[in-house]
């Protein structure tokens, strides 16, 4: 099944040759149900026709009969989210198109324009939608709050106490925004504050807060302690509103521009800061659970010796064709990325080593079995792969260091295998 093949998007394009290229490539590549309009007359109608529809709409500012940003003004109004492609562009233009809501922008005429674009459509499809952990111990507060986000087309997760908001968090539950009130039955808003940094990092989620305390200073106090924002209850559901949409609309930008620093230039998969960065964290998720988990650092054998038997265009392909496999393969389950060279790294999401042991030979086994083809040529590769467990909080480096060392151990075992702790108390077992 293709990764967005109930999704129903719209294409608000007036160029026919865009319009054909781009519906093709979506619907082919990610099996998106796309509708197209060429103009704003074509646009109002098709939502007439289906308001509750549409995932996403793609679209150009200018159209002949909206040539001032009509159309996008519109998809906004009627909450749909929106991508654009124009080809009417400089700095002022793109920050204002992300100020008004829209999610992402390409540009029109430059190398490669329509792979972005569905490059673009394919995050904003897997990651546009917003979700809101909403922490209130009030029955009837927390419902109403609730409602409020959901008219929105806001998901929320909704949770009575930051106990349950920090269990949240802690299960890896994607969460672009935190909303609590400041008294909590078990915490302060402003100590769960600092848990949700603690876990997420400094800034890493939008706190905002709600009081209905007569205290004026308490809004100051969470702000002093790092919160986004601060809403005094009662208050206007349109001021809400806004103020959870500027929060949501730069926290998404903030993603967007976190994806771009965390990927790897040549593979797309994340690269190795990103590694560093998003480990200790799942590491420290993982012991807080109290569920196993192992790391794994994968590389190409002999490598060198294609990339100067065939060029490092080849190389290349090679690692392309590793990373897509491998990014099949390992889902999003666990954390992928390519730590450099011919090296990847995989750490495990709640996977003891045995299971991390039978994952990885079986990566191992696929690999073996993909045909690479290169200037008319049918290439195979296998890898060799070292694993190590992680059993209690220690640097992350010595994790991976661990990793190394079994993965040292299996090239000079012959390569085209996985070494691990458990692999060698077998051997020494049998």
């Amino acid at each position: 099944m293709q990764k967005h093949s109930d999704k129903r998007m719209l294409l608000v394009e007036d160029s026919r040759m865009f319009a054909t290229a781009l519906k093709y490539g979506l619907e082919s590549v990610h099996g998106i149900r796309v509708t197209h309009c060429n103009s704003l007359a074509a646009l109002k109608e098709a939502l007439e026709q289906a308001p509750e529809s549409f995932s996403l709409a793609v679209l150009d500012l200018n159209l002949p009969d909206a040539p001032n940003c009509e159309a996008l003004e519109f998809i906004l109004d009627n909450q749909v989210p929106a991508v654009v492609f124009t080809a009417a562009f400089n700095d002022h233009t793109r920050e204002e198109i992300l100020r008004r809501g829209a999610l992402d922008c390409v540009i029109k005429h430059q190398p490669e324009s329509i792979n972005l674009l569905i490059g673009a459509v394919d995050r904003a499809l897997t990651n546009g939608k917003t979700t809101v952990l909403l922490a209130d111990s009030d029955a009837a507060s927390r419902s109403e709050l609730a409602g409020i986000l959901r008219r929105k087309r806001i998901s929320v997760c909704e949770v009575a106490s930051a106990a349950d908001a920090l269990q949240v968090l802690d299960s890896g539950e994607a969460v672009d925004l935190v909303v609590t009130d400041l008294d909590l039955s078990d915490m302060s808003g402003a100590a769960l504050l600092a848990e949700v940094e603690r876990r997420r990092g400094d800034g890493a989620v939008p706190v905002i807060g709600l009081s209905d305390s007569g205290d004026r200073r308490a809004g100051a106090r969470f702000l002093e302690a790092g919160g986004t924002d601060f809403i005094q209850k009662p208050f206007l559901e349109a001021e809400f509103n806004g103020r959870i949409a500027q929060a949501a609309g730069v926290q998404k930008r903030l993603q967007t521009l976190q994806r771009q620093a965390a990927s790897d230039y040549l593979t797309d998969l994340y690269n190795r800061r990103h590694f560093f960065v998003a480990g200790p964290r799942l590491v420290e998720q993982c012991l807080r659970r109290g569920e196993p988990t192992a790391i794994a650092v994968l590389d190409i054998d002999h490598f060198k010796r294609l990339n100067d038997t065939y060029g490092h265009e080849i190389g290349d392909i090679v690692l392309k064709h590793v990373a897509k496999r491998l990014s099949v393969l390992v889902g999003e389950d666990h954390l992928l990325a390519r730590l450099g060279g011919e090296e990847f790294g995989i750490l495990f999401n709640g996977c003891d080593v045995r299971r991390a042991f039978a994952f990885c030979d079986a990566l191992r086994l696929e690999l073996a079995k993909s045909r690479i083809v290169a200037d008319d040529e049918e290439l195979t590769i296998t890898v060799s792969i070292g694993l190590a467990t992680i059993e209690t909080s220690e640097a992350f480096e010595n994790y991976l260091h661990a990793a190394d060392q079994f993965l040292y151990m299996a090239k000079h075992a012959g390569r085209n295998r996985v070494i691990s702790e458990l692999a060698l108390l077998d051997a020494l077992a049998s």
